[in-house]
């Protein structure tokens, strides 16, 4: 049976109680060596108990070691929880219960930056991929974003690595430094896929280019880069950031 838990947070703060449910309590920034962890996610009626209310956001389970955990993340009504841990400190407290631990780390976005190539024929450019989520299927050129990395760098820096090649996108508000002229077209995309919560945001930009485009493809992470027709590219691609990325960035052209 899962061990059930309550994740209220605010403003980047949490609520933490104490084995027999008492908060709230706060964490000890650092801290390295307890005997066992000594404070925990509470439960939904250890929290009622507080005269707390919440509105829940959604429900995440997942597997630590042997043991499955349901987490019901939340947004509780309250103004400000001065005296709530913030998540920041959580996280490196070893005596803080590992479910909890962990369920700040699935709060924290995995940022991803992609490029739609369009040649002069209106084709877009997948590749076919040897590593990572999307294995042997097509995808939109792109990947993690570095620390510190502007999305607009991030593809940029991914053309260069996956694809060998060197092209800058538009950027005429300057986001990336000195402004760049042309039409600035991309979505931003946010969703959790799978149950344990882990939560996506993907930039994708759509950057028009001249025919003769040669590729020299990073061997170890792409097999293969190929132009196709829209909608063949929509059949074939793997992920639904980049279905959805097709349908609006190129229906809106």
């Amino acid at each position: 049976m899962a061990e059930r838990h309550l994740y209220l947070e605010h403003d980047g703060k949490v609520l933490l109680v104490d084995k027999d449910g008492k908060g709230p309590q706060l964490p000890e920034k650092g801290r390295d060596s307890c005997d066992g962890w000594l404070l925990r996610l509470p439960t939904e009626e250890e929290a009622e108990a507080m005269g707390l209310t919440w509105e829940v956001k959604r429900t995440n389970r997942f597997q630590l070691g042997e043991d499955w955990h349901v987490v019901t993340h939340a947004l509780p009504d309250i103004e400000w929880p001065e005296h709530w841990a913030w998540k920041d400190n959580l996280i490196s407290d070893s005596g803080v219960h590992p479910a909890a631990r962990d369920s700040v780390y699935r709060t924290l976005h995995r940022v991803v930056s992609k490029v739609i190539l369009r040649n002069p024929s209106g084709q877009v450019l997948l590749q076919k991929v040897k590593r990572g989520f999307f294995t042997g299927h097509w995808t939109l050129p792109g990947g993690f974003l570095d620390y510190a990395e502007h999305p607009r760098e991030g593809a940029e820096r991914e053309l260069i690595e996956e694809l060998g090649v060197v092209l800058r996108l538009p950027d005429p508000l300057g986001e990336t430094g000195e402004p760049r002229a042309g039409d600035d077209k991309f979505i931003v995309q946010e969703r959790i896929f799978t149950a344990d919560g882990i939560n996506w945001v993907s930039f994708t930009y759509l950057l028009d280019v001249e025919d003769g485009l040669e590729f020299n493809l990073k061997p170890d992470e792409v097999e293969e880069a190929r132009w196709f027709e829209p909608a063949e590219a929509m059949s074939i691609a793997a992920s639904l950031f980049d279905l959805e990325a097709f349908r609006i960035l190129l229906e809106e052209d």
